[in-house]
């Protein structure tokens, strides 16, 4: 089950883009955290998500909400990612899938007609203590980063 408001995330330990292991609660800013899944670096949607959530990362630590990314990509991956789009917030490599089944998001998907395991596109809304205060799945990335900024502020 993909956590909701009111949930607790799990207490994680995982690898940043620079093999860092960092856990999910130090990574809370002084109002919270925007914890965004997204399935596999430098694929359309996801750069696309990255470089919005990127753009508006001075407005997020404005308010003192950290952003973070999360996917199941090496941290060799994520150093490549980051360096290649300037991105300067935390990417977290969960090659070994803990944090994807804390949150829920590691789910049945189907396309062109075959079905596999695979992260579904969220994204939580974190309060400093690490409970969820909303939560979006099946994330469109257009606009995105811009729906979560205004639920933030």
């Amino acid at each position: 089950m993909i956590l909701n408001s009111g949930d607790k995330i799990p207490k994680l330990t995982v690898p940043n883009q620079d093999g860092v292991d960092c856990s999910l609660y130090d990574l809370l800013g002084e109002k919270g955290a925007v914890i965004y899944f997204y399935p596999r670096d430098s694929t359309p949607g996801c750069t696309v998500e990255a470089n919005d959530f990127q753009r508006l990362s001075g407005d997020f630590a404005a308010l003192g909400i950290n952003v973070v990314g999360i996917s199941k990509d090496s941290v060799a991956s994520h150093t490549k990612f980051a360096n290649k789009h300037g991105l300067e917030f935390t990417l977290l490599s969960d090659g070994e899938g803990a944090a994807c089944e804390g949150f829920g998001v590691w789910q049945e998907k189907k396309n062109y007609g075959k079905t596999y395991m695979g992260i579904v596109r969220s994204t939580f809304l974190v309060d400093a203590k690490g409970e969820v205060l909303k939560s979006w799945t099946k994330v469109k990335t257009k606009g995105h980063a811009e729906a979560v900024l205004e639920a933030a502020g």
